[in-house]
């Protein structure tokens, strides 16, 4: 007890250093736990891909479509259970701020997606209307839309100033279910695209594939993709997550760059804090030549410095990890658009607590083998 109070008394002595060291930890800690909670952000949509959904596209890119009459051969392959149509859309809600993803699907698209959750009534009333849309809750808590509602679009891909009436709102079985996107009907796109002098008419972006196991994906896919080798619109069949995954990485120099900025950040409070310890450990030399003579030993000297820097990144890291979930909360309220999934996740927290305890030791190790090393004639010479 005696010495946890000799420890606090210490990192008192000189508050207003101790302040900015304790405000400087939680800033640290804080921006580290946002940055990689962005990096778990980016791959939100890949982890939680099913396992036993595939995406079937043209091997030369997803700018080129498929024809809709391999859907029947697909369905033919071993180990198929479903096979559901999916066509970006592309348009823009008002102004292009207001991006969301639009996809043009079968009414069996929502038998793959399980964890989609949507009543029967809504259903049905979607699948009655021509224009009708559904939309996800994400996607309705962001701009108020509401069953009933018209929601209008601009095409770009497909030009033209469309109209969709929300015919239901479908819930995320989870949290970590991103449910920001608006489905329409397939047959409505493929009408207006007959009707035009374009190649585009009974083509399709992917064919989303379901599987019987996940351990068959793998060779589903390479049968799959047999089916329509040499021909002339070859395929490229992958897992969901690989599908996702292809995205995320056209991105992963920001990624990188995100991820030694968050360490980066670490590895300067670490300097701040070593630079805080050694001050405080040479101001009081003679202090510890002192209880040298007085019979202390060299560890208990290194244990108070130890224990000084360990309760500034206590205080402060600790600041930090209660700060982290509602600055989490807030950027997302602001910046929901970019990344609908946004929550500190558990891996995150151990590691902000991990690099606040590394700091606290790694900052006390040479003041305090210095101060522990320390003879008790140079140590009383220094008072002078």
């Amino acid at each position: 007890m005696h010495t946890l109070k000799l420890i606090i008394r210490n990192a008192l002595r000189h508050k207003i250093r101790t302040g900015l060291t304790v405000l400087g930890l939680l800033i640290a800690v804080l921006a580290y736990g946002l940055l990689q909670t962005v990096v778990d952000a980016w791959y939100a949509g890949a982890d939680a891909a099913s396992k036993t959904r595939l995406i079937t596209r043209s091997s030369i890119s997803l700018a080129f479509t498929l024809p809709i009459s391999y859907e029947s051969r697909i369905k033919g392959v071993e180990g198929v259970t479903t096979v559901a149509r999916s066509t970006w859309f592309g348009g823009i809600y008002k102004e292009p701020k207001n991006f969301f993803p639009q996809f043009a699907v079968t009414e069996n698209y929502i038998d793959l997606y399980g964890e989609y959750l949507l009543s029967p009534a809504e259903r049905l009333a979607w699948a009655r209307d021509r224009k009708g849309a559904l939309i996800g809750r994400q996607l309705a808590d962001q701009y108020g839309f509401k069953v009933g509602d018209v929601i209008p679009i601009r095409g770009s891909i497909y030009p033209g100033d469309w109209q969709f009436v929300v015919r239901g709102i479908f819930e995320g079985s989870d949290e970590t279910k991103i449910t920001r996107h608006l489905l329409f009907h397939w047959e409505y796109l493929n009408e207006w695209l007959v009707q035009r002098p374009t190649r585009k008419a009974n083509q399709t972006g992917v064919f989303v594939v379901g599987i019987d196991a996940p351990d068959r994906a793998a060779a589903v896919s390479r049968l799959v993709d047999a089916q329509f080798q040499n021909s002339v619109a070859e395929t490229l069949t992958e897992t969901e997550q690989a599908f996702q995954l292809a995205f995320v990485s056209m991105s992963n120099e920001i990624i990188a760059a995100i991820r030694v900025v968050s360490y980066v950040v670490i590895l300067i409070i670490l300097a701040v804090m070593a630079n805080t310890m050694a001050m405080s450990a040479r101001e009081r030399t003679a202090e510890y030549a002192t209880l040298k003579a007085l019979g202390f030993g060299p560890g208990f000297i290194a244990w108070l410095i130890l224990g000084e820097s360990m309760a500034i990144c206590v205080v402060g890291g600790g600041a930090g990890l209660w700060l982290t979930p509602h600055a989490a909360a807030a950027f997302k309220q602001t910046a929901g658009g970019i990344f609908p999934i946004f929550a500190v996740s558990h891996a995150t927290v151990v590691a902000q607590v991990a690099c606040a305890l590394a700091v606290g030791v790694v900052a006390a190790i040479v003041p305090a083998v210095q101060a522990s090393r320390v003879r008790i004639v140079d140590g009383l010479r220094a008072a002078g």
